[in-house]
């Protein structure tokens, strides 16, 4: 696992996010209400919004367009799922795991 340093932890609000632009696409870093890190794909489709703009409440961001609830740890909701991303905070930094994002597509 290769880990990209993109900040600090209190550059993300609390319950909130912070979008990642990469070459696959924009990944959504969330911090929730109890400091926890979680990545995922920041769109689900066309028919969705940006999730780093959803209310993010527990483990879990709610679609700013559809309302569809998605899971922060595992990326599913009653509509589908979204790829997960490995995310972490090491000495009040956030890393994210950027194997999925430089693999072959």
């Amino acid at each position: 696992m290769s880990w990209i340093d993109i900040g600090a932890i209190d550059r993300i609000p609390d319950r909130g996010a912070r979008v990642v632009r990469t070459p696959r696409g924009d990944i959504a870093v969330f911090r929730t209400g109890t400091a926890e890190v979680f990545a995922t794909d920041d769109r689900l489709g066309d028919s969705y919004g940006p999730l780093s703009d959803g209310i993010v409440s527990d483990r879990s961001v709610n679609c700013p367009i559809t309302n569809v609830i998605f899971d922060l740890e595992t990326g599913q909701s009653s509509e589908g799922s979204l790829q997960t991303h490995g995310c972490r905070i090491e000495n009040g930094r956030v890393l994210l795991d950027d194997s999925k994002l430089t693999a072959a597509a």
